[in-house]
């Protein structure tokens, strides 16, 4: 990391050079291009410069605990050095995430889809639950949140539920949450106090725009019907509710909460280009980069990501081995802490594959 930054700050220094020059000014795209080039660089140098000044400044208060006689300075060494110790693994962090490349997909708005699996209704209310948090952090980003179906239970779960989320980053914050959640808790319904396990999946797709994945009519079946919900409840006496099929790929995807049948349709399809580009992007991703799935894993559905357990307020994420006693808090949609040491784990072994 070290050898990459000190290329950069060479880099900075040429640069600097460059644009100071009188016949480079005249260049007008030239010139452009070196001030874009010095305007991304600026970030990196400065936490770099802040970086070595904490490693002066350790080093400093190292030599004064380890030479001074004094109980008292030596005490007072002792706990400048452990917050320049802390600062310093900080401006670490900070650097590997600065110094990898961003993913284009990072910018990219996303549609989530929630399933309940095993657990029947407490799995259906588990995932009405994950769906609250997700709702919750958008919320707290100044993301905007459009539901495009659900199917709900008659306990106020739900069985599915896929959802859109529009925002700054969406796709480069929230990627890592797809896989299998596990859930141990006490059902509201369990009478001896008994602790239930259940799962919920959850898949956050890229939304596709239409130029990312081309859709050709002759490849869609489009069947539509009258559509129903729990209970008696949103039945329409039209058949609006619409069910697309990708004859290629076998890929379906129902949409009914609407009562324009046109409106469903338009969901229906940026759900099945948003899964369609998934399924291209996780192509292109295994081709490339096959070695790096062992630490952050691929995000298939089917892999246990994260454990919450009600009991100890706990809550566990596998792939990293990150445990964190404040479950209440995380419920609520404050997962930043998770969230940010998913994207540095991963950011991490990105820079050991290109050093590799």
């Amino acid at each position: 990391m070290i050898d990459k930054l000190e290329g950069l700050m060479e880099r900075n220094a040429t640069v600097e050079k460059l644009i100071s020059d009188p016949e480079i000014i005249r260049d007008r795209d030239r010139y452009k291009d070196l001030m874009q080039e010095h305007a991304s660089l600026q970030e990196v140098i400065a936490e770099y410069v802040n970086y070595k000044r904490l490693l002066a400044e350790t080093e400093g208060a190292e030599a004064i605990y380890k030479n001074e006689a004094d109980n008292e300075m030596k005490e007072f060494a002792l706990e400048e050095l452990e917050g320049l110790e802390k600062q310093k693994r900080e401006s670490e962090d900070k650097l590997k995430l600065l110094l990898t490349p961003a993913d284009p997909l990072d910018t990219k708005n996303i549609i989530m889809e929630i399933r309940a699996g095993t657990g029947g209704d407490e799995a259906a209310l588990f995932a009405s639950d994950l769906y609250r948090l997700y709702t919750r952090y958008s919320e707290a980003k100044n993301w905007k949140i459009e539901i495009m179906s659900a199917n709900a239970n008659d306990i106020g779960g739900f069985k599915e539920i896929v959802f859109s989320v529009a925002g700054k980053s969406v796709y480069g914050n929230l990627r890592y949450e797809s896989g299998t959640h596990r859930v141990q808790r006490v059902p509201e319904t369990e009478s001896g106090g008994r602790i239930h396990t259940s799962a919920v999946t959850v898949a956050v797709l890229p939304e596709a725009e239409e130029t990312d994945v081309q859709i050709n009519n002759e490849d869609l079946r489009v069947d539509v019907f009258r559509s129903s919900g729990p209970g008696g409840q949103s039945v329409n006496t039209t058949d609006s509710a619409v069910r697309i099929t990708h004859i290629p790929t076998g890929l379906v995807v129902t949409c009914q909460d609407e009562k324009s049948q046109h409106k469903n349709k338009a969901k229906a399809l940026r759900v099945l280009r948003a899964r369609l580009y998934e399924a291209k992007e996780a192509k292109r991703r295994a081709e490339r980069d096959e070695a790096r799935k062992s630490q952050i894993g691929s995000g298939d559905r089917s892999q246990r990501i994260r454990t919450y357990n009600f009991p100890q307020n706990r809550v566990t994420d596998h792939r990293i081995n990150l445990t964190l006693y404040k479950l209440d808090t995380v419920m609520q949609g404050e997962i930043d802490e998770l969230l940010d040491a998913l994207k540095l784990s991963a950011r991490e072994e990105l820079l050991v594959d290109e050093q590799s």
